[in-house]
């Protein structure tokens, strides 16, 4: 079986490359499928044995194009190849929050999945119809958690902080501490800042956890411009040079998960994957964290928020091979491949089942807090906002991370950024 799996992201010309490479293998060995997905953590090294007993039962080939680990990089490019119909390119590993945007591109999978949809969680499948037709099959899901240092709170005589101030205090005091006794790499917490879709999902845990909105309410409210959503900013800025190294400013998952794995964090807020990736072999944390919820903000309506995230499989309308790519998709998002992917990957299924599935709890005992983790996901306004989602979610980051930057108060921000919403919804979310 040949993959291309040890790629870095690919563009537009090393995709067409990696077709050329393998077109003599596809009519040798069966039909080849072209599948393109982010790349974080293990999820390349082990899409090998994902697929491979899909490709034994039915004697084709997958073909793995690793995308860039950002998802707003990840995006940009899907739209350009969908814009042009590119049929070199069968089955898309999708972002939840995708599929307002790209429906029309993607074939409709209502009927093929009649009989499948029922295992997983009804909240994900809806999310995934748009105007009644299923446009992707969930593969797993996600909701980001705070990961904690066990053996550094118990030296310090610290609790897991719940509370953002508590965490704030935390850090400082644990982070100094050790300094004083000479780990001057230590940092208090590592967290997403790049101007990404990452920050979205980072700030919005902010605002929401301060009883601050959703950015957009479900409703299409514009809500972000308010003084619990400035506070929470406001706090987030604090944490920059002090409890957070200025780098943070350029950090998406890979970066933060680098500095906590490395040692080097009292906590982290990060996705899933990477308890995993921590308790690994080659890691200085290994053994020596744990997970959970989110802190609460602030005031009236204070929370804990958690973004609902996850990943789901669309096939192109414009791939030359739909039916076996449809074939792929069924597996991708079976009880088979979910049960693998937790076991190897650290994924959260979407399969209700699977979180009562003995090997899946045995490889991830962990499951169980992020459970609670759920209880306080909240999603972003890609509903409210249709097509225009991307659009809001650059103006919201850029604005983040002006804030986060120095550049503008909060204040001032979030009043810029509430005109230019009203402005792109005068216009019809288009």
């Amino acid at each position: 079986m040949l993959h291309i799996t040890k790629a870095a992201a690919l563009r537009s010309s090393a995709l067409a490359a990696a077709v050329a490479v393998v077109g003599s293998a596809a009519a040798a060995q069966g039909v080849t499928i072209t599948y393109v997905s982010g790349a974080v953590g293990a999820a390349v090294e082990n899409f090998d044995r994902l697929v491979a007993p899909w490709e034994e039962r039915t004697g084709n080939d997958v073909v793995l194009v690793p995308m860039p680990a950002s998802t707003t990089d990840q995006f940009g490019q899907y739209r350009l190849w969908l814009a042009a119909q590119n049929g070199d390119i069968d089955l898309y590993q999708t972002d939840v929050i995708w599929a307002p945007q790209l429906a029309e591109h993607f074939v409709d999978l209502t009927e093929a999945a009649a009989g499948i949809v029922d295992q997983h969680f009804p909240s994900i499948v809806e999310s995934q119809t748009v105007n009644g037709r299923l446009v992707a099959l969930p593969i797993f899901t996600d909701a980001p958690a705070l990961y904690y240092r066990t053996d550094l709170l118990e030296k310090h005589g610290a609790e897991v902080p719940t509370t953002w101030a508590e965490l704030t205090e935390t850090a400082q005091r644990i982070q100094d501490a050790e300094r004083a006794e000479g780990n001057s790499e230590i940092w208090g917490f590592v967290w997403q800042g790049n101007a990404y879709e990452g920050l979205t999902c980072n700030a919005l845990e902010w605002i929401k956890s301060f009883g601050g909105g959703q950015i957009v309410e479900p409703d299409g409210t514009i809500s972000v411009n308010n003084p619990q959503a400035v506070e929470a900013l406001e706090l987030a800025a604090s944490w920059v040079g002090t409890i957070s190294p200025e780098g943070v400013l350029a950090y998406q998952e890979e970066e933060a998960r680098g500095v906590w794995q490395t040692g080097n964090a009292v906590f982290m807020r990060n996705w899933p994957y990477a308890y995993l990736l921590g308790n690994g072999e080659d890691s200085a944390v290994r053994g020596l964290f744990d997970v959970a919820p989110l802190p609460v903000g602030e005031g009236e309506g204070a929370t804990s928020a958690a973004t609902l995230g996850g990943w789901n499989v669309a096939v192109s309308r414009y791939g030359r091979n739909q039916e076996v790519a449809l074939d792929l998709a069924l597996y991708l998002a079976s009880e088979e491949a979910q049960k693998q992917r937790a076991i190897n990957e650290g994924n959260l299924p979407t399969i209700m089942s699977l979180y009562e599935d003995p090997e899946v709890l045995e490889a991830n005992p962990y499951f169980e807090r992020w459970q609670e983790v759920f209880l306080n996901a909240v999603p972003r306004p890609s509903a409210p906002t249709q097509n225009a989602y991307n659009q809001v979610s650059s103006l919201f980051w850029s604005a983040v991370h002006d804030v986060l930057s120095g550049n503008q108060s909060a204040a001032d921000a979030l009043e810029v950024l509430e005109a230019d919403l009203e402005d792109l919804k005068g216009d019809g979310w288009q």
